[in-house]
């Protein structure tokens, strides 16, 4: 029993620790792990993911929000929806067939690795649209030589609507849905990849929090599981929001193309195949 929960322990900490780069939230790499390899029920897998998502989220928003990466203003205003998604997503995982999880899953990381691959790049926008600007949505991030750049905000209502979706994926598949979190705010909204990312892992403990608790209240949440799997999520999510800031924005997005193909691979041939 030591040993499965040391390995679970270390897996934890990988998934924490690209979580916090690609503003996934280690919830993507845990479901897959606990399903796949340790034969996990998919509900029972889905509801350690969301306490580990939290613990995500605690671990790495600390660093991002005291550095200036989070965009709060637009955190707050999103969470509305997100929370909203999460509760009802949460509640439908309790009747939704297994198999049809296993098929969303792969689809949503499929969805968000194709937006991902369409947009190259920083567009950086100096002029928001009425609505944005009317929140006060804009912030400053720094260049490849340290000045203080400028960015404004767009689309908020097209963004919040997504926002909506992201969280009902949290609470049916347990993954803080930071990957569709990311592509919201930075290819519809055009907010920087670095600072949606940070924002994002800012986002998800709150949805998945929300998605958590209808979890436990159904006995879904094996607390066993839950503790090590918590633990080195919030250990790699520390060690990777400390190395985000010194990573180029192309790297980071093809590390997170590749982490969504592979997850959606996986969990696409298992629904399939019912392996």
């Amino acid at each position: 029993m030591l040993e499965i929960l040391a390995g679970l322990f270390a897996l934890s900490i990988s998934a924490g620790f690209v979580g916090a780069l690609s503003g996934l939230g280690g919830g993507v790499f845990i479901v897959p792990a606990l399903v796949i390899v340790a034969h996990m029920p998919m509900r029972i897998a889905v509801g350690a993911s969301l306490i580990s998502v939290v613990a995500t989220s605690a671990g790495a928003s600390v660093a991002f929000v005291r550095d200036g990466w989070t965009n709060l203003k637009v955190a707050m205003a999103l969470e509305c929806a997100t929370v909203t998604g999460a509760v009802t997503g949460a509640y439908l995982a309790g009747v939704v067939p297994v198999v049809v999880l296993e098929l969303l899953f792969a689809a949503m990381m499929l969805q968000s690795a194709y937006f991902s691959l369409r947009k190259k790049g920083d567009d950086i926008l100096s002029k928001g649209d009425a609505l944005a600007e009317r929140l006060d949505m804009f912030g400053e991030i720094p260049d490849d030589m340290g000045q203080m750049r400028h960015y404004e905000v767009i689309r908020v209502p097209q963004g919040g609507l997504l926002m909506v979706v992201a969280g009902l994926m949290s609470g049916l598949l347990g993954i803080g849905s930071g990957a569709l979190k990311v592509i919201a705010m930075d290819y519809i909204m055009h907010i920087p990849l670095k600072v949606s990312s940070a924002t994002s892992n800012f986002m998800i403990g709150v949805t998945a929090g929300a998605g958590a608790l209808v979890f436990l209240a159904r006995g879904d949440v094996s607390t066993t599981l839950a503790a090590p799997v918590a633990l080195g999520v919030t250990a790699g999510a520390l060690s990777g929001s400390r190395l985000l800031p010194k990573i180029r924005v192309e790297s980071l997005r093809i590390v997170f193309v590749l982490i969504l193909v592979l997850i959606a691979l996986e969990m696409g041939w298992r629904a399939i195949t019912g392996i």
